[in-house]
């Protein structure tokens, strides 16, 4: 699914932006309301584009969001986007439901990140290409801790204990965090082990 090449409707920004419990400095009155309506449908063509969706599931609720501006420079991002979080459900053929969560990033009228978690399940578009596994998501934020600290991947290979090629792995996300190695990496960032374990992917206990 190329989400960039996504335009939004004005209804669709209009849905998305929609805060109710906003409180401005000089608002006399709240926000005027908008149709929600429009969501649902839009989520399920967006859903749709994903190949392993299973298109008898449908968004059938959805609640306001909470509308957030993103000031970044991450690559294939425009300078500045507007991020927004909306809790819903979606339903299936036979009645089933489950709990919803979209988050939508979008510059104008132009989708540039799209993420769904449904019940324990996070679902978003391919990276790789076809044929090739997505890299670990713990990539990005891995590499952005360690230059943030001013740690070269040679110091990271050596105080884990760890090749150099497996710390430039980690990096690119084509090698999945282990518990021991998030717990050695923990200590070398300064950080403490639960809190690298949750943002690795594991859960948030610390090995034993």
């Amino acid at each position: 699914m190329e989400t960039a090449h996504r335009a939004l409707t004005p209804d669709v920004i209009a849905a998305l932006m929609y805060w109710p419990d906003t409180i401005w400095a000089g608002w006399k009155n709240p926000p005027d309301p908008v149709d929600l309506a429009v969501l649902p449908p839009f989520f399920d063509e967006v859903l749709g584009d994903l190949p392993w969706w299973n298109r008898d599931w449908k968004v059938d609720h959805v609640e306001p969001g909470r509308p957030l501006e993103i000031g970044t420079d991450h690559r294939g991002h425009p300078a500045r986007f507007t991020e927004v979080s909306v809790p819903g459900t979606v339903a299936s053929g036979g009645g089933e439901s489950l709990p919803f969560v979209a988050t939508v990033g979008f510059a104008g009228d132009r989708l540039v990140r799209f993420q769904a978690k449904i019940g324990d399940v996070v679902l978003g578009p391919a990276v790789a290409p076809a044929g090739r596994p997505d890299p670990h998501p713990f990539a990005t934020v891995l590499s952005g801790l360690m230059d943030l600290r001013g740690i070269p991947v040679k110091v990271m290979a050596r105080e884990t204990g760890r090749s150099m090629s497996t710390i430039h792995m980690l990096r690119n996300g084509s090698h999945n965090p282990e518990p021991l190695l998030v717990r050695e990496m923990a200590r070398v960032l300064g950080m403490s082990e639960a809190d690298v374990r949750v943002i690795a992917g594991l859960d948030g206990g610390a090995v034993q």
